[in-house]
């Protein structure tokens, strides 16, 4: 039956968000939980440290934090409280957290149960098995201390969830959070929490896809091999034929199925506001942690655990020999582990990803580029007139210089592009520094020019040969493009040097490897054009700081000597009548 809140209840029961008290000492938890299976760990009966301990803070502190837009104040709170397990803060606390990332509309009193009885025909719990939804890992059920009702119950939550989102097609860590939720609130509340998690916009909580999956982990991978340089090194040390991607695909599980539920449930008081990368600064510690026992204790001796490194690491976390508190302090003291690094690094391993996919499955088909060297045409050099006019990086060039740089870089365009008339879309000079309003003026547009200037002189830029809108593009199975574009598009610099980079795969060479088709990717945070042991060019959402590095889809050298750069003018030009 729908758990509802009965409208005498005490004025202790409406604090603790329709969760009933069970005993004094689990207050917190709700009806469907088999308290008795929940142990206090050694770490709370160890002696605190002399002095007083700074009083908890109170879920209406928080509260109004949040209404007044302070998120840097309630991670920090977030961060540093140690509330008990028990606590009955988390029946109001976490589908705070959660709502905060709700978008859709139609989440109002009554949804999810109209939901329940769409799906089911009635909102009865049924005592017949519920077939789960095929994105469950049916391996990673995990339950925790649920009684088989808080199971049923999970069960029909995640049915909901596939029949109201069905873009979900693997995700596997989505059920275990599903029981953690429903330790400490409603299974209507449960469900609105889950609904926040996966309609996030801002932040990522729970992959929907293999892709995302597959991506998070190399992900996770990829930042432990920088951070964790010394357990790598041992680990392959030790087993010399050792598949880190064996190890790291299991990254999750070595959290959610692997620490014991005191230390998840103060990791998740993270999580419901930070996002996935509180799991990715957890992983990285139980990393340092292992490869420390694995020094000093036996049991985790190099014969023990070479022959599956990765099983091993999850019974090392049933028996970590840390607290809560002590993990998340060393989780959240990882220095040069940013929201913007991480974002990067998730990008262009999905940019790799989908471009092997695209390469494997051959049904993309890549338009060479019909660039011409000859002179422009005369109705050519009547649009490279017109463009000369505005074009503001002709500032400390002489007029006879600017004209000849344009009849080259109008010399480099595809043929049927030099037949229309070029038109200045944005630049910031005129319209300012920001993404958005470059997407606004540019997205549609297409083929777009990119020249950028910067505060050293440099000119470079890029043929872009399809529109920016299609970074918002979905495929048919609802996943955002990570890369865009074809063969057309190019590099150039203008000044100091004069060079064309087209795309490698121009000349028909067989063997190009996954990299030679990552032409144009964007979000709200970055622009990148170019990619593959390096972006060609890449500028931040502000329109001011930038990257070149070389990169295998043009084979460039890095177009100005720093690397870095700061932009003085960015400009995009389109093409009338196209």
């Amino acid at each position: 039956m729908p758990y509802h809140r009965s409208g005498d209840a005490s004025a202790q029961a409406d604090k603790l968000s329709g969760i009933v008290e069970e005993s004094d000492l689990y207050e917190g938890f709700a009806p469907h939980v088999e308290t008795s299976e929940i142990k206090t760990l050694d770490f709370y009966n160890q002696p605190k440290p002399s002095g007083k301990e700074p009083a908890l803070r109170s879920y209406t502190e928080i509260q109004q934090l949040l209404q007044q837009g302070k998120k840097r104040d309630v991670k920090n709170i977030l961060r540093e409280n140690s509330w008990p397990i028990n606590s009955p803060i988390r029946a109001q606390l976490w589908p705070m957290l959660c709502g905060q990332h709700l978008t859709k509309q139609q989440m109002l009193d009554g949804f999810y149960w109209e939901m329940v009885h769409q799906v089911f025909g009635t909102t009865e719990l049924s005592e017949k098995p519920i077939m789960l939804p095929a994105f469950v890992d049916a391996t990673h059920c995990l339950p925790y201390h649920l009684t088989s009702t808080g199971r049923a119950v999970a069960d029909r939550i995640v049915n909901v969830l596939g029949y109201d989102c069905p873009d979900i097609t693997y995700s596997p860590v989505l059920y275990p959070i599903t029981s953690i939720l429903l330790h400490f609130m409603s299974e209507e509340e449960a469900y609105m929490c889950l609904a926040g998690l996966v309609g996030s916009k801002e932040k990522v909580f729970i992959n929907q896809t293999k892709l995302q999956h597959e991506v998070t982990w190399k992900t996770v991978m990829q930042i432990a091999k920088k951070h964790t340089k010394s357990a790598i090194s041992y680990f392959q040390r030790i087993c010399p034929g050792l598949k880190l991607e064996r190890v790291f695909m299991d990254w999750c599980w070595w959290i959610l199925a692997g620490l014991p539920f005191q230390h998840l449930v103060r990791i998740m008081d993270c999580y419901f506001h930070e996002g996935i990368k509180v799991l990715y600064r957890v992983a990285l510690v139980v990393l340092n942690l292992f490869h420390k026992e694995c020094q000093s204790n036996n049991e985790w001796s190099p014969d023990n655990i070479k022959n599956d490194i990765g099983n091993a690491l999850i019974k090392f976390c049933k028996k970590i020999p840390v607290s809560p508190a002590k993990l998340l302090h060393a989780a959240f003291s990882i220095r040069g582990l940013s929201t913007q690094y991480i974002s990067r690094i998730f990008i262009k391993t999905e940019m790799l990803l989908k471009s092997r996919s695209v390469l494997n499955s051959g049904s993309k088909q890549l338009i060479k580029s019909r660039s011409s060297d000859n002179l422009p045409t005369s109705q050519s050099q009547v649009n490279i007139q017109m463009m000369s006019h505005t074009l503001t990086i002709r500032e400390k060039l002489h007029s006879e210089s600017c004209r000849n740089l344009l009849f080259t870089l109008w010399s480099w365009l595809p043929v049927r592009i030099t037949m229309y008339q070029p038109v200045l879309l944005y630049t910031t000079e005129e319209h300012g520094c920001s993404l958005t309003t470059f997407y606004v003026r540019v997205e549609q547009h297409e083929p777009t020019l990119l020249m950028i200037k910067t505060c050293n002189n440099e000119v470079f830029g890029a043929y872009c040969s399809s529109r920016w809108f299609e970074r918002n593009v979905k495929d048919d199975k609802g996943q955002r493009q990570a890369y865009f574009g074809t063969g057309e598009t190019f590099l150039f610099s203008l000044y100091p040097e004069r060079a064309k980079y087209p795309w490698v795969g121009i000349e028909g060479d067989k063997d190009l490897g996954h990299s030679s088709e990552l032409f144009m990717a964007a979000d709200s945070k970055m622009i990148t054009i170019g990619g593959g042991e390096g972006q060609a060019i890449w500028m931040d959402e502000n329109i001011r700081f930038g990257k070149t590095d070389g990169c295998k889809t043009f084979n460039n050298p890095p177009l100005c000597p720093s690397g870095d750069f700061e932009i003085r003018v960015l400009e995009v030009y389109g093409f009338v009548g196209i």
